[in-house]
């Protein structure tokens, strides 16, 4: 498997740290069935940003996980070269 790094350019409206990491606990109930790890996210909200590590596949099959769980798609998947 291979690791990214995806990119949510906007919170959600109303969205605060609970509500992130409600999403994260909804990709963990989802992963096994694409055969993904959601590794960790990152909230920062002084910028409205919003990172998720990922050991998935391939970038498309990381996003299935998110449109599954609950819909908030990622603006930018990003391959992590490990070095």
């Amino acid at each position: 498997m291979a690791l990214f790094m995806d990119v949510h350019h906007t919170i959600p409206e109303g969205a605060d740290a609970a509500a992130v990491a409600q999403a994260h606990q909804a990709d963990l109930s989802v992963q096994d069935k694409y055969g993904t790890q959601y590794l960790n996210y990152w909230l920062d909200a002084e910028a409205g940003k919003i990172f998720c590590l990922v050991e998935a596949p391939d970038a498309q099959t990381a996003a299935a996980v998110h449109r599954e769980a609950h819909g908030l798609l990622a603006d930018e998947i990003h391959p992590v070269v490990q070095g």
